[in-house]
């Protein structure tokens, strides 16, 4: 039974006389001999947080509390402390879920006494809206604060804007009349710094101090946010996704969801974005969401006071986070249920989508973008894809599902090296390195200098006749007149072929830099890096194949769908499905990702070859192995995670995992009536579980039920300071009636009401799959494992990982989290 976080305390301690005054058939549940108070509040919720000290308990004892003896019997009132996590320790739903339930009857029984009750009961019941509401403006707020100051200091590598300091490149020639349609970037407004510095717009001197002055602003972006990571907050680094899934799925990290992450993230994500790294925003902006979701939640009682509770607003959180990272509300929902969240009801349902809805509202409202929409690279096309070119877009599923295996097994490998060996007790070194490296080699090439977000809207626009990049560069047929939005399709230019040449190098530059850069110590998302390699993937294919139509239209697969003269492929299409084949082969989304991307272009009509792709892109990867990105992160760090997607399916039984061992030493266990206040004092200080099983005698092994080491403490230390009588020779006591005292012995403690009366408990001859379902759908933390009644061990929620990984050929010590 190793020290797992057992960290736990009974449902409510009324344990008998919930048993005896059960109204409903949820309230009892029959479990493998066990009986379960599962009294969960009308929204049923299991989550994770901070909860705050002090959190409050009804409790009374069982049995008689009239009783003759003088006993001193705590815990009348909640003690500060009683009922709470320690870090890094995992939540009890069902106690969660018991004490929000009790709550609840608690405001629905008062709330007839006096309109001040009623408008209390009104309040708790609303106070689920009002924090994801707040939580949804703050999300769409800060989104748009980010998008602003990112697109600003990514300008600012170039040059910068004397007429208006806060400009960027397109807003300061905004207003210019001396823009020509050509050069619609250079106005004289913007000054490049070669300009400001040499005097010189063009010429290899300009180049050069422009080249320098790029790799100059890069790395101070890149040591500021990573300094100011290390300094400040070290929990705003990376992603944030593998932690949040764990944390959803009631574990807990103090101050990774709190207001200086917060804050810090919020900074050096602009930072890290305009540093020119190959990382996105969008992942860490779920973080962000997240942070505002747990601060909101303390204003509310309902939340935070219960860790399960507060899963829920951090579930509406994360599909606010994607609604506002992709402008695709609905996307979002999604991706919360699919993604993240380990238990999500209906009611999160629909908060989520109510918080999702009020985070785009609140984007679209800045307009980040000056575009009136909610991304940068919102595209339409007008063209219908045809039967023919769902071989293709197969083809990008392919790809996609070797690059997220490949990419997968690459940084897991790359991070692994880096927690091994010294080199990860630099991390500002490293930052700077791969700042310095991506800097140098990034500014040649026109299509990794841009940032990433407009090379990704480059990629998937469509050619039109005001297109002027050069991967529109056709031969124009100068007899034809075609109307604006059926441009046929031509023979490539000379530009076409040139930018086909960049954006290959662009495509391994990429590929490269993005396995080293996800998971330095600065906020680095994968959204987008994954998209821009399946958008340069897919614009690649795209023009193959629609060079291919032009020049042989008479093949048989083109023959009957397109017509000489017309516009048949669009390779802006392909770009969008390579984006959603690659992201899809990280993530293995599926059902959220393409309603992502669908929104993300407004088009309906090409779900069927997304569809195709992602489902592609996940069967190639997940014959590579079945992990996410995410589900590999998380296995890494050795976060106490049980995945719903795994199988188990050994035929292992609970006596073959529970603890202890033949080898080990006997259970510590508590009697019910015949230890004193030392010897519980003395077991707590010699061992280092959690939590202890108490039974009627050694002799008899008969269970009573379940104590956590630190209720025990916590109540001792109170009884010392409050009562008159304790002493170290104490007896204490768990039965409903005290044994017969000698008179000159002290005064009895009773200690029934901080014991959980009706602990989970399995069969010696429990088949283990059974055992690891008990666990994901309850979020058990262990179960006590009997024979016939008699307690034989326990098996707790490390133990259940450590023989997974055991079964899996993999070390079971590497997997936990230190």
């Amino acid at each position: 039974m190793e020290s797992e976080q057992l960290f736990h305390r009974g449902y409510y301690r009324n344990s008998y006389n919930s048993i005896t005054s059960a109204s409903s058939d949820e309230e009892l549940l029959d479990g493998a001999g066990a009986i379960m108070d599962f009294q969960t509040s009308e929204d049923d919720n299991l989550l994770d947080g901070d909860t705050a000290a002090g959190t409050h308990y009804t409790m009374t004892n069982g049995g008689s509390i009239n009783s003759s003896t003088h006993l001193l019997d705590l815990l009348d009132e909640p003690i500060p402390g009683v009922g709470t996590y320690d870090d890094f320790h995992t939540i009890d739903w069902v106690r969660e879920k018991c004490k929000d339930r009790e709550r609840h009857r608690r405001i629905n029984s008062k709330k007839k006494e006096s309109a001040w009750e009623m408008t209390k009961s009104l309040y708790d019941a609303w106070s689920g809206w009002l924090v994801v509401t707040l939580t949804g403006l703050a999300s769409g707020a800060l989104a748009g604060l980010i998008d602003i100051a990112a697109d600003w200091m990514t300008d600012l590598k170039e040059g910068i804007c004397l007429s208006a300091l806060w400009y960027n490149h397109e807003q300061c020639c905004w207003g210019s009349n001396e823009t020509t349609f050509e050069e619609r970037d250079k106005c004289p407004q913007w000054k490049t710094w070669a300009e400001l510095i040499i005097g010189q717009a063009e010429g290899p001197g300009s180049y050069i101090m422009n080249y320098i002055m790029y790799i100059f602003w890069a790395l101070s972006f890149a040591f500021l946010a990573v300094s100011l990571v290390k300094v400040f907050a070290p929990y705003a680094c990376g992603s944030g996704i593998p932690e949040i899934k764990t944390i959803l799925s009631g574990f807990i990290i103090r101050g990774y969801l709190g207001k200086w992450t917060l804050m810090i993230k919020t900074i050096t994500l602009v930072l890290a974005v305009a540093s020119g790294l190959s990382l996105g925003k969008e992942g860490p902006l779920v973080h962000v969401a997240c942070c505002c979701g747990n601060i909101f939640s303390y204003l509310f009682p309902k939340y935070s006071t219960n860790e399960a509770k507060k899963r829920e607003v951090l579930s509406a959180a994360s599909a606010a986070g994607v609604s506002v990272a992709f402008g695709a509300p609905i996307g979002g929902v999604l991706f919360s249920l699919e993604e993240v969240s380990y238990y999500f009801p209906l009611k999160t349902l629909w908060r989520s989508f109510f918080a999702a809805l009020v985070a785009a509202f609140v984007l679209r409202s800045i307009n980040p973008f000056g575009n009136s929409r909610l991304v940068l690279f919102y595209v339409e096309y007008h063209t219908p894809w045809y039967l023919f070119e769902l071989f293709p877009f197969i083809l990008l599923g392919v790809f996609g599902g070797l690059w997220g295996a490949f990419f997968i097994r690459a940084n897991i490998a790359w991070c692994r090296r880096r927690k091994s060996t010294k080199f990860g007790k630099y991390p500002v070194l490293e930052v700077i390195i791969v700042a310095a490296i991506t800097a140098v080699i990034a500014f040649p090439n026109p299509y990794t200098r841009l940032n990433t977000s407009e090379l990704i809207k480059e990629l998937f626009t469509d050619c039109g006749p005001l297109e002027s990049s050069s991967l529109c560069d056709y031969r124009n047929d100068m007899n034809a007149s075609k109307i604006v939005d059926d441009i046929p399709d031509r023979p490539a230019g000379v530009g076409v072929y040139s930018a086909i040449w960049q954006l290959c190098l662009a495509l391994i530059f990429k590929i490269i830099m993005t396995v080293f850069t996800f998971g330095i110590k600065v906020p680095s998302g994968l959204f987008i890096p994954s998209m821009a390699i399946g958008a340069i993937a897919g614009r690649i294919v795209g023009i193959a194949v629609e060079q291919l139509a032009y020049y042989h239209h008479d093949w048989f697969i083109f023959k009957e769908w397109c017509e000489v003269g017309a516009d048949c492929i669009t390779p802006g299409l392909y770009a969008m499905v390579g984006a959603a084949a690659c992201l899809g082969g990280v993530t293995r989304m599926t059902v959220s990702l393409v309603v992502i991307v669908f929104e993300l272009t407004g088009g309906l009509e090409y779900i069927v070859p997304l569809m195709a792709a992602v489902m592609t892109s996940k069967w190639v990867g997940d014959a590579f192995g079945r992990e996410g990105i995410y589900e590999a992160h998380i296995r890494l760090n050795g976060y106490p995670f049980l995945d719903a997607k795994e199988e188990f399916t050994h035929t292992t039984l609970a006596a073959d995992v529970m603890r202890p061992r033949r080898s080990d030493p006997p259970l510590a266990v508590l009697t019910q009536d015949n230890m004193t206040v030392d010897d519980i004092e003395n077991m707590i200080n010699e061992t280092s579980y959690n939590g202890f099983p108490v039974i009627m005698s050694k002799e008899s092994q008969r269970l009573v039920g379940f104590a956590l080491r630190r209720d025990l403490t916590i109540a001792i230390e109170s009884a010392r300071k409050k009562q008159e009588g304790v002493v170290g020779s104490s007896r204490v006591c768990f039965a409903q009636h005290t044994p017969s005292l000698p008179a000159e012995s002290p005064r009895p403690l009773k200690l029934r009401s901080i014991l959980d009366m009706s602990p989970f408990t399995v069969t010696d001859h429990t088949p283990m799959e059974i055992v690891v379902d008990i666990f994901r759908k309850l979020g058990l933390r262990q179960c006590l494992v009997t024979h016939n009644g008699r307690l034989l061990g326990i098996i707790t929620k490390k133990d259940i990982l450590r023989h997974m990984a055991q079964t899996a050929n993999q070390d079971p010590a590497s997997i936990m989290f230190n």
